[in-house]
């Protein structure tokens, strides 16, 4: 093959093929055949043309499992997150890099806030929610533990394992950084190297993301390679260790999941497409009502955000019948003052260019489509086309509306630009969830309301067939993020038409990236695995005599650097007198019958007479295993999983026995987190009670 390889790439030229980076080095073919022109959506100055002709995608894809691979692997998933974060601080430094070339799309200023902005924000909260959500280590323990054994001596539960390959991202043309890092940040924390392919059109912001990130000189060799162009054999070289996330043409996926890879290799495979997302008015909105408003507003916002380019924009609105006309007319007014289609990097604008020719020669057929099916143009539409500028890819807003609300193209024919269309439906919400499924799955419904009960009605008959649905009226107006942003805390994809993926928000993205595997063994072994102490696994026991004696350390006293998984204390036992429960009910107020009444507490089946109070045990139980002095621990901050098994009545004793379960290193600070397992046995050595003790602990 011939390649001309560089380590420093030189400024991309109109002339110039756009550089991909691979194996560590950017790269452009020398004299391709065949290559792409991409143009300033709105001016149609050419920009650069694209071309991967003659990268051996196979050497891609195996430098990633590889090189990618073991640099990843040699990073916990804190550290990994942190620098992730960092990652975020770089490009939010560089940030009007981006928003320079993004003008090229045909976003305006508002759009950048979207796509890049929202892209870097992304990046914050994925490190933010892996360091406070999953543990500092390189395996994630799912769910609780399982006895399989009358002794306890065989135990089964679940951990999370990266995958063993490369994570490909093929990215749509209308969110070329977001929707590149919304991929690449979860598959960086669960340790899986990236392959991103983007869409032509807007390649070239995505080549200025990915060229920062590596300048940033934070990301490990072989954790991001880019493929600017074609990369059809792609899938060829994947296999069960692989993960492919789409995002684009709900034709396109179909093609991909019927290679043979996906269908009989293991590859796995989620996809986001088309999306014929609705905006629903319930029955209880008038136009005197602020709902009224802020669905317009809305509406509006929706289709006129990234010139309607949007996986999320609403395609259909439907409203009451006699809210047709209403909502017709607030829509032509509000656009009018507002949709204002111009050149991006003007001020005034408000509505900019579609992301290429193309694409617009996509939508005016689209339109038409629609058109001939029966919806009338009551704003904008291609006989307007000379009501915005000539040069570049322009399309006014433009809404229909149609008599018939179940003509089939109004919920099948999504024209990808500026453009809705209005139905009615006759006031009754089984009749709205009904057009609303006929999308066939979409990303996300808003629906305007502010009966609770109406609320109710719509969740259960639309939540199965959307990803997300945002609930508006006049308390959340100002507040909620809107209808096209599904904010990366929240997991958001679509059934059906919509792709029957996810994308990947909150921890659960990070999960898209690794295996869930059910583990069975002795207590020992699992431990071993999970880095997490098993009751039952060895334990390194002092007491209080040892600790008096100088035969033994008190864990309590043992940095991060000296206390190890199983370093365990067991105190004396104590005993609980009458007097005891008596004082604690009157000193707390807590004198619920069990702790105060002889003959109710003894006729109650869990109680065998007046018993001691959970929360007595539990606070005698922290002055059974506590060491008072100045030390390592510097701050007890919560209890977890608290279980009251066996009750305790006067006369009885108890001890507690603490053993360091999970220990937690914080990345960025002096201290980390223990999680102590809390086991209170009574004289018998029967179970009281159970929980988890989380501490701060210095690491020196």
């Amino acid at each position: 093959m011939t390649t001309q390889t560089r380590n420093e790439a030189t400024t991309t030229q109109a002339t110039e093929i756009l550089p991909s980076y691979v194996r560590g080095q950017w790269w452009r073919p020398d004299d391709p055949e065949r290559a792409a022109d991409v143009v300033d959506a709105a001016t149609g100055e050419p920009l650069v043309r694209v071309s991967a002709e003659g990268l051996s995608t196979a050497d891609v894809v195996r430098y990633g499992r590889d090189r990618g691979q073991k640099s990843l692997g040699e990073l916990t998933i804190h550290e990994r997150a942190l620098i992730i974060k960092k990652l975020a601080l770089h490009l939010n430094e560089h940030k009007d890099e981006l928003y320079e070339v993004s003008f090229r799309t045909g976003a305006t200023a508002k759009d950048h806030l979207i796509d890049t902005d929202g892209g870097i924000g992304t990046l914050f909260t994925f490190s933010s929610k892996a360091r406070r959500e999953l543990p500092n280590s390189r395996v994630i323990v799912d769910g609780n533990v399982e006895q399989l054994s009358a002794d306890g001596s065989f135990l089964g539960e679940h951990i999370y394992t990266r995958l063993p390959g490369v994570a490909v991202q093929i990215n749509a043309f209308n969110f070329p950084v977001w929707g590149m890092l919304e991929k690449f940040a979860p598959a960086f924390i669960a340790g899986v190297p990236s392959v991103v392919k983007p869409a032509t059109p807007t390649a070239y912001v995505t080549e200025k993301c990915v060229r920062l990130m590596v300048d940033s000189g934070l990301l490990p060799d072989g954790a991001i390679q880019l493929i600017s162009g074609s990369a059809r054999d792609l899938l060829d070289h994947l296999d069960m260790r692989d993960h492919v996330a789409f995002t684009g043409s709900a034709a396109t996926a179909q093609a991909l999941r019927q290679h043979p890879n996906v269908l009989e290799g293991g590859v796995r495979f989620t996809a986001e497409t088309d999306s014929l997302n609705a905006a629903i008015m319930g029955p209880d909105v008038t136009e005197d009502s602020p709902e009224f408003a802020a669905f317009i507003k809305s509406v509006v916002l929706e289709i006129s955000a990234k010139a309607g380019q949007k996986c999320t924009a609403i395609r259909r609105v439907i409203v009451p019948d006699q809210m047709r006309q209403p909502v017709v007319e607030a829509l032509r007014v509000r656009i009018a003052e507002r949709g204002v289609v111009g050149d991006p990097r003007d001020k005034t604008t408000t509505v900019g260019a579609l992301a290429s020719p193309d694409q617009r020669e996509e939508v005016v057929k689209a339109v038409r489509r629609l058109t001939d099916a029966g919806g009338t143009v009551r704003v904008g539409g291609p006989d307007a086309l000379d009501s915005v500028p000539s040069e570049g890819a322009f399309f006014p807003v433009t809404v229909l509306e149609f008599d018939d609300a179940r003509t089939p193209e109004v919920h099948s024919v999504e024209a990808f630009g500026p453009v809705t269309s209005v139905v009615g439906y006759s006031g009754s919400v089984d009749e709205a969830v009904e057009l609303a499924a006929l999308g066939a799955g979409s990303l996300v419904a808003t629906v305007c309301t502010h009966d609770p009960e109406t609320a109710g009605a719509f969740a259960a008959g639309i939540g199965s067939h959307h990803g997300r649905v945002l609930f508006l009226d006049r308390d959340d107006a100002k507040t909620s993020t809107g209808h096209g942003s599904p904010m990366p805390q929240l997991v958001h994809g679509g059934p059906g038409r919509a792709g029957g993926g996810e994308e990947l928000g909150g921890v659960r993205g990070i999960k898209h990236y690794m295996q869930r595997t059910a583990v069975q063994g002795s207590p020992d072994l699992l431990t071993g695995v999970t880095g997490v102490w098993h009751w039952g696994a060895r334990a390194q026991t002092v007491t209080r005599d040892d600790v008096e004696n100088g035969t033994g350390t008190h864990p309590f006293r043992k940095s991060l650097a000296e206390l190890r998984i199983g370093d365990q204390f067991r105190s004396d036992l104590r005993k609980v007198t009458l007097d005891d429960i008596t004082e604690f009910a009157e000193s707390t107020g807590d004198t619920f019958y069990a702790h105060t009444n002889e003959e109710a507490a003894a006729a109650n089946p869990f109680f065998p007479r007046r018993v001691a109070h959970g929360y007595l045990l539990v606070s005698w139980a922290a002055g059974l295993f506590v060491e008072p002095a100045p030390g390592p621990v510097l701050a007890n901050y919560g209890l977890e999983n608290l279980r009251f098994i066996t009750p305790v009545t006067y006369d009885d004793s108890f001890r507690v026995t603490l053993t360091a379960k999970r220990i937690t290193p914080r990345v960025t600070d002096d201290y980390g987190e223990v999680a102590w397992d809390a086991r209170l046995t009574n004289q018998d050595d029967e179970i009281v009670a159970t929980y988890d003790v989380l501490t701060l602990v210095e690491k020196e």
